[in-house]
């Protein structure tokens, strides 16, 4: 029988060598079957010994680092211990389920409150407001990170107003409010051209069947990086939202376009131009699949660094982490808070040419399918991570730790201070040493239940 500094050693040391070997090798040498032995020693709760036992429906990076874990996959609807699963999942089961003590669930029941864009754009703006009737104005002005927005077709009047307002020419960009991977969007600069959108969507303002769309000013002025349009991939994971906490994953990467960025008339439906979403690119001509459209983010951040400095290049990246904050500090009122879920949110972040960063949209399910050698050794990392702070072997004893792998702790029911004796105020987009993180993880509660064990 191994003691607990034992089994926190094992652990943690196994933990950290298979994130290494998934980062060099690619394929874990754990995604082999575990063997009877690993099946009977593995902590945590579950059942056949032990073994902790997941469910999910997707067989990518995510099924990975379930079975480099050493866990035990089942198709039992009730029968798991954590389970990975669409938001359509949780729409049909959730509220039917009675969930034991140590479940866990990859979404809240409403997670639709910040992925959903009509439902984003009303709990800022709401926010906004809120703030502004207590005369908290600081913190209201926090909250200019989003475009101008009106749901259609419920807003058209309003829309109209507003496009009166602003000068002849002014790009907008129309997007369904619950499509994904760039489907459904377009621009436009005149009322004429969504009237053809009007005739083909059965469109009047009481239809139900008309699609709801979210109507947006266009930032027409993007950063760009060799002439090409890009935007950021952040992920951010909500552990609780009684109270709000919140972790920063350091790693991401930049998107970008396969053409040079321009806003004349003839190509504002040149998707390829003005969307950089993967799912878009990739079906371009020219693409490259084995070099792909994405950019690491510390590769971005050195880029600009060189380019405009360090002191505004981490004012960027504290304004996206702040930006992070504040968008689920909008929704934390109105979620659903479930002890059994958490929530990986994956931002789309635009950084315009006076390097003011800009919300997107946010993901409730971003692609975890890896697309080249370095994407997938991101995404492992970030769901072996993940699960390491979700610690469903009670592994941590319940410690929120400011770091966990690649995760750094940014909320934790109020801002976290930055470290004083970095030059940075945010370790977003820094060197990320997941692995020797671990192994000092390790070392802290290997001691920590060394000392209890004596105590």
């Amino acid at each position: 029988q191994l003691n607990t500094s034992t089994q926190l050693n094992t652990h943690f040391l196994r933990r950290a060598t298979r994130g290494h070997a998934s980062s060099t090798l690619l394929i874990p040498k754990a995604l082999e079957e575990p063997s009877s032995a690993m099946r009977r020693s593995a902590p945590g709760p579950g059942g056949g010994g032990g073994t902790i036992r997941f469910r999910t429906t997707f067989h990518n990076t995510i099924y990975d680092v379930f079975r480099a874990r050493g866990w035990k996959e089942t198709d039992s609807e009730t029968e798991w211990d954590v389970a990975w699963v669409d938001t359509g999942w949780i729409r049909e089961n959730f509220d039917t389920m009675h969930l034991e003590e140590h479940q866990r669930v990859n979404h809240f029941r409403n997670h639709y409150e910040l992925t959903r864009k009509d439902c984003m754009n009303k709990n800022l703006k709401r926010m906004q407001r809120s703030l502004q009737r207590e005369e908290k104005h600081e913190e209201a002005r926090k909250y200019d990170f989003f475009p101008n927005t009106y749901v259609l077709p419920v807003d058209y009047g309003l829309f109209v107003e507003e496009f009166k307002h602003h000068q002849a020419g002014a790009i907008w960009i129309m997007k369904p409010i619950a499509k994904a991977q760039g489907k459904g969007i377009f621009l436009f600069n005149k009322l004429s051209q969504i009237t053809e959108w009007k005739k083909d969507h059965r469109w009047k303002p009481d239809n139900p069947q008309a699609e709801t769309y979210v109507v947006q000013r266009y930032l027409e002025n993007p950063l760009l990086i060799g002439g090409k349009k890009f935007d950021l991939r952040i992920y951010a994971l909500v552990t609780s939202f009684m109270p709000l906490v919140v972790y920063l994953y350091r790693s991401g990467f930049a998107r970008f376009s396969s053409f040079r960025y321009n806003t004349n008339q003839k190509n504002l439906g040149d998707t390829y131009v003005h969307l950089t979403n993967v799912a878009v690119q990739k079906t371009g001509p020219g693409y490259d699949a084995g070099a792909g459209c994405k950019w690491a983010l510390r590769s971005l951040k050195l880029y600009l660094i060189g380019k405009f400095g360090v002191q505004a290049t981490d004012k960027l990246f504290y304004e996206i982490q702040e930006l992070v904050i504040s968008s689920l500090l909008s929704v934390q009122k109105v979620m659903i808070h479930d002890k059994h879920c958490f929530e990986m949110y994956g931002y789309d972040i635009l950084i315009d040419e006076t390097l003011k960063p800009w919300i997107i949209e946010v993901n409730a399910s971003p692609s975890l399918t890896a697309d080249t050698p370095q994407d997938y050794e991101l995404k492992f990392g970030l769901l072996d991570d993940l699960y390491t702070v979700i610690d469903v072997e009670n592994k941590l004893g319940g410690v929120i730790e400011e770091c966990v792998g690649g995760y750094d702790l940014i909320y934790n029911n109020g801002p976290m201070k930055s470290d004083k004796q970095s030059c940075y105020t945010t370790r977003l987009g820094c060197f990320d040493d997941r692995v020797r993180q671990l192994k000092r993880l390790h070392k802290a509660h290997a001691k920590r239940a060394s000392s209890s064990a004596q105590h």
